[in-house]
């Protein structure tokens, strides 16, 4: 099993690939097919299991939990998406940054099996594939087109709205375009699902699947520790209780 260690936590088993700094986008053969939205979605193979955590990571992450500052919410004032930078920049210095492809597509690149590239865009564009969501626990055809991309979508697991109340107003317009483009920080996961979580944050929203919720904000205390975000009382409490039932699990 894979371990990245990222500020300070280590994530294994979090259910999706998460790459090391300067890696490429790992995912499965793909077979590149004409068209903008040729192709139907990939067979659905039935719901995919989700490791959690180990104890041992559970513990590492409540450890980087504990050095986070504990503060109130920041007022919303200014808050526009367009203080994180232009939507899916390649224009970032983390992972998949500068290979020439949009965010967006590299994570699903990243994160869908059995996927499908659109001819002609140097492997970039997906076209259909499965995802094994992490959220649901459900397996998710993908099929890319206007009425259908959005079944799934590339959530911010620290959504940018809660960033921006816990400390992203600090960062410079570089950082925040890297916050909202770093892999770290990105999922492919069902479209309704991610519109229902909107800005929340562990406090008020965690994912239906169980089995994913250490994982889920174990990822959330590395994103923040990375970029320098505090959480709130609230927040620290409830992530704490996540993975202390993890950290004690056998």
């Amino acid at each position: 099993m894979t371990v990245v260690v990222a500020a300070g936590v280590a994530l294994a088993g979090c259910g999706l690939p998460l790459p090391s700094p300067g890696a490429g986008v790992p995912h499965a053969p793909t077979r590149v097919v004409p068209g903008t939205a040729a192709g139907g979605a990939a067979s659905s193979t039935g719901p995919s299991s989700v490791p959690t955590l180990t104890p041992a990571e559970a513990r590492a992450a409540l450890t980087t939990l504990d050095g986070l500052p504990v503060k109130g919410r920041a007022p919303r004032t200014g808050y526009d998406r367009d203080a994180f930078g232009p939507a899916w920049s390649d224009d970032v210095d983390v992972s998949l940054g500068h290979n020439g492809c949009d965010t967006r597509n590299d994570v699903l690149r990243r994160d869908l099996v059995a996927e499908r590239l659109k001819a002609g865009t140097h492997g970039c564009v997906v076209v259909s594939g499965t995802l094994a969501d992490p959220y649901t626990g459900h397996s998710i055809g993908f099929v890319r087109g206007r009425a259908t991309s959005s079944k799934v979508q590339i959530d911010h697991v620290v959504a940018l709205g809660d960033a921006w109340v816990t400390g992203a107003q600090q960062l410079t317009p570089t950082e925040r375009r890297t916050l909202a483009n770093d892999p770290l920080n990105l999922l492919a996961v069902d479209g309704p699902t991610n519109s229902a979580k909107r800005d929340a944050d562990a406090a008020s929203w965690l994912p239906p699947n169980k089995a994913y919720r250490c994982a889920y904000v174990a990822r959330q205390v590395a994103v923040k520790s990375r970029y320098r975000l505090w959480v709130t009382a609230a927040e620290k409490g409830q992530i704490a209780r996540v993975l202390g039932g993890c950290a004690r699990a056998r």
